[in-house]
């Protein structure tokens, strides 16, 4: 794993806290790394979003990037874009690997279902699972282009469900019914219904995320 991956999990683990000033040496004594190749990575880091430079009067630091309503709103908006063009590939497939796709999305979404009813695994697998969704449909229809952009967009995202989660699942059976229309429309080979359905499905992702931000409060904004 590079110093850039090792970072970037402990950013979107919730291990380096959103708004923490990054400091170079201690990040380089916590990997066992030198400074070199943590410097590296805190350069291309900011270049992807996961750090920014905050400047006062005296000096500029670099620090975590907050996690922001206005920052949820637009990376979910781009990661729908993205899976949608991705679901429409999906669509294009012969009916038979459409079929196989859904049957593997419809066992995904039972397992979500049973945990939003109260019956089903541990709460802590809602987001293996949701990602196990998504991922089905990028794989399968998205080309390499395509899966680069998703791959760099996708741990941001993550940022924001795993330090808000636990607020969210009562919404679970939304986002379940979301994921019916989506495989409803791989089944049927609708591309259209199933690009608008994963990009409705970040959407209003973004809507609930938005609501436990404002009664919470955005993280490292402060």
């Amino acid at each position: 794993m590079t110093a850039f991956q090792e970072i970037r999990e402990l950013i979107v683990h919730g291990k380096i806290s959103p708004g923490t000033w990054i400091v170079e040496a201690d990040l380089a004594e916590r990997l066992n790394l030198s400074r070199t190749p943590v410097r590296a990575a805190i350069h291309w880091l900011q270049r992807e979003g996961y750090v920014l430079e905050h400047r006062n009067v005296s000096k500029s630091r670099m620090i975590v990037a907050p996690l922001t309503r206005e920052d949820a709103n637009e990376l979910y908006r781009i990661i729908g874009h993205l899976e949608g063009l991705a679901g429409r590939g999906v669509a294009e497939l012969p009916k038979k690997d459409r079929l196989e796709l859904g049957n593997q999305l419809n066992d995904v979404n039972e397992k979500l279902l049973a945990i939003a009813e109260g019956h089903g695994g541990p709460s802590s697998e809602i987001f293996d699972l949701d990602r196990t969704f998504h991922r089905i449909i990028v794989k399968a229809g998205a080309g390499a282009r395509l899966s680069t952009l998703h791959s760099a967009i996708e741990p941001q995202t993550e940022r924001y469900w795993r330090l808000y989660a636990s607020s969210i699942i009562n919404a679970l059976h939304s986002s379940v019914d979301e994921h019916k229309v989506i495989i409803e429309g791989v089944l049927t080979g609708n591309a259209d219904a199933v690009e608008k359905g994963l990009q409705d499905n970040w959407l209003k992702g973004a809507e609930r995320l938005g609501v436990v931000i404002d009664m919470f409060g955005e993280r490292g904004s402060w």
